[in-house]
């Protein structure tokens, strides 16, 4: 479960080129594996997130439509692409440009999730930013259980405008 007693700082945590942050979870988003990259990032030991879920990284910058975009994606079997800032146990946050996919067995089974994520694009991120923000404003606004309606809708009027879909929008930045 996500961690509430962490206080966001603005420390940012910068990835380089050819870093890659990737973990498992299982069918359910409870951590199965992280490589190095992550705990380094996260500040996290891999006994502390193992078994945990994936939502402990979240950081409250990110609105819940994103990530419920996310899961109906990874459901329906297919890769779910997107920037994501995410919170350090020490309160700091790293933006990544997250690949998300299901992972399935010999007989097609879902097994679970694959997620891996690099430097994002800099000169991407104060759009993305401001977007975030403004979905998170409006998830607030609507209380927690229109939120992700909202949310929803205010990136349905940005990619409606721009004539795309949420992959390929982050895509193009």
């Amino acid at each position: 479960m996500k961690n509430h007693d962490i206080v966001p700082t603005l420390v940012e945590q910068c990835m380089q080129d050819g870093e890659y942050i990737v973990s498992t979870t299982d069918p359910t988003g409870r951590i199965t594996s992280a490589n190095e990259v992550l705990l380094r990032f996260s500040g996290y030991r891999a006994d502390e997130l193992i078994g945990q879920q994936h939502n402990i990284l979240r950081h409250p910058d990110m609105p819940r439509a994103v990530f419920a975009l996310a899961w109906e994606t990874i459901a329906e079997g297919e890769a779910f692409l997107g920037y994501i800032k995410n919170l350090s146990k020490n309160g700091s946050f790293y933006w990544v440009f997250a690949h998300i996919f299901p992972l399935f067995d010999e007989e097609g089974r879902l097994t679970g999730y694959k997620s891996i994520r690099r430097k994002p694009r800099a000169d991407a991120l104060p759009g993305v930013a401001a977007l975030y923000a403004a979905m998170c404003q409006t998830e607030a606004e609507a209380g927690p259980r229109d939120a992700i309606a909202a949310g929803r809708a205010v990136l349905s009027r940005v990619l409606a405008g721009k004539g795309q879909g949420y992959e390929a929008f982050v895509a193009a930045l």
